[in-house]
């Protein structure tokens, strides 16, 4: 257990008892936080980040300690809390338990006991956090379905994925150009129980509304000039598989109803024929604009936005995941690389930088444009600054705070949030990090400590 040192947040509101369990956890190296109660425990789980809670039950109130439990679980879900509670009092120790605490003690306390309790529960943590370190690892070396990443946001994404692949529920994607939701909508056809069958995508920009229709629902020979022959559209070649539909909100009014008859009843109807035809598709749309605004405008059915809607993956721009572009530049080098049969160069810490803190109108797909003319212009093993194109290493558009928003926040608590977001934008290397922020190393580990950020 030496080897294991935990973040700890102690919330009791008597000072001597609160004293007495730090100081016999910190002899065994793990770092505490005391606070008094669930307002101060409330600022310190949405701003700092613990392996175990310790709450004592009774406090301001009679079950605050159950507040602290529910709160934890809401805002730290990997952490374990243990409940302190008054001697004999096991019907409130059974309510933490079956609220999801790892477990409960009585006072007194024997301290032998209690470091025994929290070794166990930081052990459990470490584990759980070791195995999602190596799944995260695994899933940002080779990608999950070519989703790179992973970061929090992203991972909540695949996470959607593997739960709503398995239905039939209609999948709306939302998400600013170039984040990749075609990807998503080919990945849940991958995990889907469609797997074997055909994928097909369609983009429903810049259609005209009579060649849309034609290439929805197909014709019949003879439905118009030049029609010669019979025709299938994308749904009857899509049937028993998945049908993507991009930019469906740029759909006109009227092809928005004919889209929606398909969806309720199943039935296309080809151009220049009476008689339905029965299909049976996966239904996954996406778009880059706001539908429900579009509705309330009158610009998109609502009724169809509902049927569309059976869940919502929303992909985050690349500037809220920044932590992600180092995984995305190394995989798209690599690969552009392979594909010219050079070796791989390698990108300087000031490049790297550089592109982590630019905002990425263009997302993903504008990093990949980016890397790969970096890919076929270098002439050696490493790219450095001077490499990276005029528009980026010139940009003023470094990650920062408004500024408006500051006014009254006290100074540790920017401190706190300045190192959590600088440690995210380096992936967590704490050498750059204390670069960029201007101070020492070791000045950084004793604030990190301090603040109970890793």
């Amino acid at each position: 257990m030496s080897d294991i040192h935990a973040q700890i947040l102690i919330v009791d509101d008597e000072p001597d008892h609160a004293e007495v369990m730090a100081e016999s956890l910190r002899r065994l190296g793990h770092i505490c936080t005391i606070v008094d109660g669930f307002v101060s425990a409330k600022e310190e789980l949405t701003m700092g980040s613990f392996d175990v809670v310790i709450t004592d039950m009774v406090m301001e109130e009679e079950h605050s300690g159950l507040k602290v439990l529910e709160l934890t679980q809401q805002q730290q879900d990997t952490a374990a809390t243990i409940v302190v509670t008054a001697h004999g009092d096991i019907p409130t120790a059974k309510a933490a338990l079956q609220g999801g605490a790892y477990d409960f003690i009585e006072k007194p306390l024997d301290l032998d006991v209690f470091r025994n309790l929290v070794n166990r529960a930081a052990e459990m943590v470490m584990l759980r956090q070791q195995n999602e370190s190596l799944k995260g690892q695994v899933d940002s070396a080779f990608g999950f379905e070519g989703i790179i990443g992973d970061s929090p946001t992203i991972r909540r994404v695949i996470e959607l994925i593997r739960q709503v692949a398995p239905s039939t529920l209609p999948i709306l994607i939302t998400g600013e150009s170039g984040t990749g939701k075609e990807l998503v909508a080919n990945a849940i056809h991958n995990q889907s129980k469609r797997a074997s069958k055909k994928y097909v995508a369609f983009n429903c920009a810049g259609q005209t509304e009579s060649l849309l229709e034609d290439q929805l629902f197909g014709h019949v020979r003879g439905a118009f000039t030049g029609a010669d022959r019979d025709r299938e559209g994308v749904f009857e070649y899509a049937n028993n598989g998945t049908l993507f539909l991009d930019e469906i909100g740029d759909m006109p009014l009227s092809m928005q109803a004919k889209l929606l008859r398909v969806l309720e009843t199943g039935d296309v109807v080809r151009l220049g024929q009476n008689s339905d035809r029965s299909t049976n598709v996966r239904f996954v749309s996406a778009t880059n604009q706001d539908l429900k605004s579009r509705c309330e405008s009158g610009e998109f059915r609502e009724d169809l936005y509902f049927r569309i809607n059976g869940a919502e993956i929303n992909i985050p721009p690349l500037r809220q995941r920044r932590e992600d572009i180092p995984l995305l530049v190394n995989h798209a080098l690599g690969k552009f690389s392979a594909d010219m049969d050079r070796p791989r160069p390698t990108f300087t810490e000031p490049a790297m930088l550089r592109l982590v803190a630019y905002d990425w109108p263009g997302n993903v797909r504008e990093l990949m444009n980016v890397v790969q003319r970096m890919a076929v212009i270098t002439n050696g093993d490493v790219i450095d600054i001077s490499q990276v194109p005029d528009e980026i290493r010139s940009s003023n558009s470094e990650s920062s705070y408004d500024v408006g928003s500051l006014a009254g926040i006290g100074l540790d608590k920017l401190e706190k949030e300045a190192i959590r977001q600088t440690l995210a934008m380096t992936g967590g290397n704490r050498e750059q990090t204390s670069n960029l922020l201007g101070i020492g190393e070791r000045t950084l580990y004793r604030k990190l400590k301090e603040y109970g950020i890793k």
